[in-house]
């Protein structure tokens, strides 16, 4: 169900393209040489993550702000791209930026199947072009309570989800990432059961603020943060965020989630922030800012109450955790 969109934010208070590209003109002068990336990423030769500064990825263009973007402070480049949770690269914050740079992502095919009537394998640049790009500027929570204000570029994953055309039965889309453990890592050993899976409900993932993202910071997607396809949805927690999607599959029965099959006790399917639910082995009341001192109070669903509390009218959220 679509509730009311949230406010606009006026122009003056999303962080500017033109803001980036000074950034990233005082990186290249003060490093005295640009990053050429380009070619390693569109060519699909295997190009290497840096995390110097915006600057190093090519660059997204025709982006547009959207009217869902937090006002709030961003995290750094750095902070941004050097501490992530993605165990296909290893279980340490600082382990996928290590260790994706020689990760291909072009070519890159999105398989969809299940309830819908236009299955197929869809070319990823493909999808991109048919779809107008926002800049969403998003607060993101990790369960291990931690957060950062992220400005990611993506689609509406509403108008992905529209064109695959889902039939009446379907209730449910199933997101799986890549499975190879040669250019993954942490794929060679058994932390989790691989590839890792995720999933929503229907009317969740049509809520204009799930996107599908391809970028941040105006520029595409780096390697440890997911390249070159992710899930973003702002009210849950980080693990929801699925990395690397090869599949989009639509179900009648609700998908059972990596982290739900691998720790049911401490991790549910729908992973809503929710300061009143503890995880078994600390509390979620609180949360710190990434490079900030003192911790400040978790919010319901994140902050995004008022936008999507209403797809869970009725339900018990801490036996839904």
């Amino acid at each position: 169900m679509l509730i009311k969109q949230a406010p606009a934010i006026r122009s003056s208070e999303i962080t500017s393209r033109s803001f980036y590209l000074r950034r990233r003109e005082f990186i290249r002068a003060a490093s005295g040489a640009a990053v050429a990336a380009t070619a390693g990423l569109f060519g699909g030769v295997r190009a290497r993550a840096q995390v110097a500064g915006p600057g190093v990825n090519p660059a997204l263009l025709d982006v547009r702000p959207s009217p869902f973007s937090t006002d709030e402070t961003l995290n750094s480049y750095e902070d941004v791209t050097t501490y992530n949770n993605f165990y296909e690269f290893g279980t340490q914050k600082g382990d996928p930026a290590r260790n994706a740079g020689d990760f291909v992502t072009r070519p890159w095919t999105v398989t969809v199947d299940g309830l819908c009537n236009r299955p197929g394998e869809y070319d990823l640049d493909d999808l991109r072009r048919r779809q107008p790009l926002e800049e969403r500027i998003y607060r993101m929570r990790c369960v291990e309570a931690w957060s950062m204000v992220i400005p990611w570029v993506g689609f509406s994953l509403a108008g992905f989800i529209a064109r695959m055309e889902p039939t009446g039965n379907a209730r449910f889309v199933e997101f799986t990432s890549l499975e190879d453990p040669e250019q993954m890592p942490g794929q060679r050993f058994p932390i989790l059961p691989w590839p890792y899976v995720e999933g929503l409900r229907l009317d969740e993932a049509m809520h204009p603020l799930s996107i599908l993202a391809v970028g941040l910071y105006g520029e595409m997607l780096p390697n440890q943060n997911g390249a070159p396809i992710r899930l973003v949805v702002p009210w849950k927690y980080g693990f929801k965020g699925i990395k690397s999607i090869v599949r989009v599959r639509f179900t009648a029965e609700q998908p059972r989630n990596t982290w739900q099959i691998s720790a049911p006790r401490e991790y549910g399917f729908y992973a809503n922030v929710n300061p009143t639910v503890d995880h078994p082995r600390w509390s979620q009341a609180t949360e710190r800012r990434l490079g900030e001192l003192r911790p400040r109070n978790t919010l319901m669903f994140n902050g995004y109450a008022d936008q999507v509390a209403r797809l869970y009218d009725g339900m018990d959220l801490r036996r839904n955790f």
